[in-house]
């Protein structure tokens, strides 16, 4: 199934649970904004194209309970900012309100909120399927992509986008082979891109994030293919640990490209006006719900880092592949 959907039968929104993967794979079932919520809270639903998708389906279950305008527009904005550094959520949140607010009745408004999260889910696969082609490009037959969080179907509504990429050269007959970063502390990496691609049969090394320096240097890995949860006028934000890949790519003369959907693109906005999220402390603290870290200690915990274009070789978009960045934006 899509990563995350709309139950017709139900009136309720139906996603994968990733904070179970690898061990279990369970479908998740959100009948109220509440759980919806939750969900995107706690990373049950993650990744920026598949929040987007999220974000229109809660407002129709804002609808469904709304009982009025007023009522649905307040309900809305606390999903609005369940997450705040990825641009999507809030724009899936906008374009499904935009929609229902046409309506004069609140079935009038469900029903046009969920014609436009049906759209925003069925235009995300399509554009991730651009993303591939136009990225698939950039791949050479027999390449070693390092890949870091996870940027595949489980972050989309499916195909993926930096994953995305990797499937469709594979599709062209290239013979891939990938190597995917832990990315600590939750482990989307390990748990998540490895578990996708042992699905699809695509040859995968896992490899601790602090290892991506030495394979680097030893000649491993021929590019470097991440995803984004923004994309601001001075460069790219996403999963922590990001920055430091592109810097050590960099350093090894190693392309570094970022593969994001135009709905990922925040252009007017510099990095510096964008909330970084920052976890529990128990992210760190626990593993696997075992303590690992003294409870007193200080932690800190951001979610997401920035990358300047200077780093980046180019952006893959549904629209083609932008270099040179800097000058552009």
């Amino acid at each position: 199934m899509r990563t995350i959907d709309w139950d017709e039968e139900k009136d309720s929104v139906k996603l994968i649970d990733q904070t179970l993967l690898p061990a279990e794979y369970k479908i998740l079932e959100c009948k109220t904004l509440e759980e919806l919520i939750d969900a995107i809270k706690r990373l049950k639903v993650r990744g920026a194209p598949a929040l987007g998708a999220a974000g229109a389906f809660g407002v129709v279950l804002a609808c469904i309970r709304g009982n009025s305008k007023k009522d649905i527009e307040d309900e809305v904005d606390k999903l609005r900012n369940a997450r705040p550094t990825a641009v999507n959520l809030s724009y899936g949140v906008d374009r499904a309100l935009n929609a229902a607010l046409l309506g004069t009745t609140t079935q009038e408004m469900k029903t046009y909120a969920l014609e436009e999260a049906q759209r925003i889910a069925d235009e995300d696969v399509a554009v991730n399927k651009k993303i591939g082609d136009y990225g698939s490009e950039l791949l050479e037959d027999g390449d070693v992509v390092l890949t870091h969080c996870n940027a595949g179907r489980l972050a989309c509504v499916d195909w993926g986008t930096a994953l995305g990429v990797i499937r469709t050269a594979i599709e062209k007959g290239k013979r891939i082979e990938v190597i995917a970063c832990e990315t600590r502390p939750l482990n989307q990496g390990s748990r998540i891109t490895t578990w996708e691609l042992l699905q699809d049969e695509i040859p995968v090394t896992l490899i601790a994030d602090s290892t991506s320096a030495a394979v680097m240097r030893e000649g491993k890995v021929d590019k470097v293919i991440v995803g984004a949860d923004r994309v601001v006028k001075e460069g790219v934000i996403n999963k922590i640990g990001t920055y430091m890949h592109a810097v050590v790519a960099k350093a090894h003369n190693i392309p570094f490209y970022v593969a994001a959907p135009l709905s990922s693109f925040d252009l007017k906005r510099s990095y510096k006006e964008v909330e970084i999220e920052e976890r529990s402390p128990d992210e760190l603290i626990f593993f696997g719900g075992k303590q690992i870290a003294p409870l007193d200690v200080k932690v800190y915990n951001p979610a997401f880092d920035f990358t300047p274009f200077e780093l980046i070789a180019a952006v893959i978009t549904e629209e083609g592949v932008y270099r040179h960045l800097t000058q552009q934006v």
